[in-house]
Order: C-alpha cells, then structure tokens, then sequence
C-alpha cells in the first residue's frame, strides 16, 4: 500500500470519527432545544387558561358557583376558541385540563377539541369555553383517544352565580357541565357533539408522558419556573373541596 493511499485512509478514518462526534454532541443539543421550545409552548397554553379562568371568576355572581368547582374532579379550559376551527376544523380548540389530585391539582394536561354545536354561540369569532367533569365515568372518558361530549357522558349547561338550584335534575345526571364566554357574556352552553382529544404530542414532549398517563399519576411534575403551574395554581384559588358556597 503506497504512502497517498495511507494519507486518504487516515484521512477519511478521522473524518469519519468527527462526524461521530459532532453528532453525538448537536443531536442532544438539537433535542434539549425543542424540549425547550415545547415547555414555553405549554407553559403559554397554562397562562392563557389561567387568565381566562381567573377572568371568569371575579366577577362573583356571574361566575361558576364555587359550590360546583368544589365537587368537580377535574376543569379544562379552552381559551379563544374560533368557530370555524372549533365547528369544522376539528384542531382548532386548545384546552389544558387540571384534575384534583390527593395533592391538590395536576399539572397541566393539554387537550384539543373540535367539531359538535356550540349553541346560541355558534356565530362568535372566539369564545372561551371551560368544562367541569363532575364524576370519575366523565373522567374515565378523558382518558380514551377521544370523547365526545353527549354521546357517551351527560353534558348540560352549568349554572351562574347563584343558580345551583336552577335545572337540578339536569346537573344531577349531567357528568359534565359546560360554559362559554365571549364578548363578556358568561353562561352554561351546551357542547354536545363535541369531540375532546388529548394533545399528546405536547404532552410527551413535556412529560414523556402520555395524557392518559398524566391523568392517573398523583405526583406533580411540573417545573415552577417554567410558568407550567400557572393553571392549576389558578383553579386552586377557587376550586375548593367543599359542599357549600364560598
């Protein structure tokens, strides 16, 4: 073997071995990057459903009866819902769920929904619309690929301010009660038809974790700093275990 076939072996041979370095170094780099990028996401999803929650809330007898809140086993909402994403595009409607744990309430479970009536709100360009899953079959609904509200749990609209009295039969047997708001206005609507699917995507990216996953762990994962619990924190605030009106 002559001397310029030996340079070009050698050559190629610690070409080949930086190339296996270099990617063993950018791949990880390349994947903590999008890791990061996918918790900024969700932590932008959490601080939206907050804000709306909150927004909802201080307006005492126009909100959800804390009475209600306190017996739910688990809230989502889905913030600035446009209607031709919600009613045809069946991808348009980013929610995040928080269910109550033995340690207060989950992180952040990110969902999507489409398709169904939005009701008396079917011509808003963007609602808000919150859900409480008020039994463990309205739960066990939102650990399936997909749920359609109506079709296999109860929905009705929720009462506002003091109006648990109102429809009592109806929030008895409904497992899921429904509210919307746009333009200020604040009521219980009915979502029937409407598909919730789990955003797993996001969720895995987050977690490495599935929703279904995420739904029946009681540990808390999330990291403060990353603006992750800012839903929960805010369903805390009003979602009180108890059997009466604060």
């Amino acid at each position: 073997m002559n001397l310029e076939r030996l340079k070009l072996i050698s050559f190629l041979a610690v070409t080949f071995v930086a190339l296996i370095a270099f990617t063993s170094v950018t791949l990880p780099l390349r994947s903590d990057d999008e890791h990061s990028a996918k918790v900024k996401e969700a932590a932008a999803q959490s601080a939206k459903a907050a804000k709306v929650f909150d927004a909802i809330m201080q307006a005492p007898d126009k909100s959800i009866p804390r009475n209600l809140l306190g017996r739910a086993k688990a809230i989502a909402v889905f913030p600035q819902v446009i209607k031709a994403s919600f009613v045809v595009g069946g991808e348009g409607g980013r929610g995040v769920v928080s269910r109550r744990t033995s340690v207060g309430w989950s992180d952040p479970v990110f969902f999507r929904a489409g398709g169904g009536s939005v009701g008396w709100q079917i011509g808003a360009s963007a609602t808000d619309f919150v859900l409480l899953f008020m039994n463990d079959e309205a739960m066990a609904g939102l650990m399936k690929d997909k749920f359609e509200l109506g079709a296999e749990a109860g929905v009705a609209g929720g009462p506002v301010g003091r109006e648990t009295g109102a429809g009592t039969d109806a929030l008895m047997q409904a497992k899921v009660l429904s509210y919307s708001r746009s333009h200020g206005l604040f009521a219980g609507v009915s979502l029937k038809g409407v598909v919730v699917r789990p955003e797993d995507d996001l969720n895995r990216a987050v977690y490495s974790k599935s929703a279904r996953e995420l739904l029946t762990d009681d540990k808390r994962a999330a990291n403060t700093e990353a603006g992750l619990p800012a839903f929960p924190q805010a369903v805390a605030r009003y979602a009180v275990a108890s059997g009466t009106d604060r």
